[in-house]
């Protein structure tokens, strides 16, 4: 190598840098901070090319990060939580206590032998206060894609609703749909008598999610 090269090559990493920065997308003062970057010394000019790189892609995430951390308090109330639990048995109450009457899951999610959810949970909310509440489609999910939210970060969770192998194999479109229009979801917002809401409403929740899907959909940390 000669010595005009071993002179050079450190400036044609950060202009190569540059260049695939400009290729992704990524913003403009990403290329400018490697270009102002280039040193003499190799392993710094490396060091601020990838500190460049690391840098940009933050800016690019931050958005999606911020709408997802928007919507977690929701996913994360009770009226999610509680039948999202991390075992086999729902969870009751807006402390999240283990459901009194020891129901399990189930492989369809909907209970095991006499005690299925529908024996009790029926069409709609019972009147008064912490009485069962009801929908047609009430259960948990099966056990074969649990999609837990209890003990759950906001970043965990996230990294498992866009999974495919737990997720039902939906896309991002179908989980805001989800969201969106399911009925069972909506309850949340109509839980009966001595159940408290979720901190957003249901379009401020929607809201979020579609900002996060629209901005790439990345995790929080």
């Amino acid at each position: 190598m000669t010595k005009s090269f071993r002179e050079k090559w450190p400036i044609l990493i950060a202009l190569f840098v540059a260049a695939v920065l400009s290729a992704a997308g990524f913003p403009a003062f990403a290329q400018q901070q490697v270009a102002l970057s280039t040193p003499t010394n190799p392993v710094r000019a490396i060091r601020a090319a990838s500190n460049a790189v690391d840098s940009a892609a933050k800016s690019d995430t931050a958005p999606a990060e911020a709408a997802f951390n928007r919507a977690w308090p929701v996913f994360a109330s009770p009226r999610c939580r509680n039948c999202h639990p991390s075992g086999d048995a729902p969870l009751q109450g807006d402390d999240g206590h283990v459901h009194i009457q020891d129901v399990k899951r189930g492989a369809d999610g909907k209970g095991v032998y006499g005690m299925k959810c529908s024996t009790c949970h029926q069409a709609a909310n019972l009147p008064g206060a912490n009485m069962p509440p009801g929908n047609l489609k009430w259960s948990l999910p099966p056990a074969n894609m649990k999609m837990v939210i209890q003990g759950e970060t906001a970043g965990q969770f996230c990294r498992q609703l866009k999974d495919p192998a737990k997720n039902g194999h939906r896309t991002l479109a179908q989980i805001i749909d989800h969201v969106s229009s399911d009925d069972l979801v909506g309850w949340g917002w109509n839980p009966g008598d001595g159940r408290t809401l979720p901190p957003l409403s249901r379009p401020e929740f929607v809201a979020a999610m579609k900002a996060w899907a629209d901005n790439g959909a990345a995790c929080p940390q």
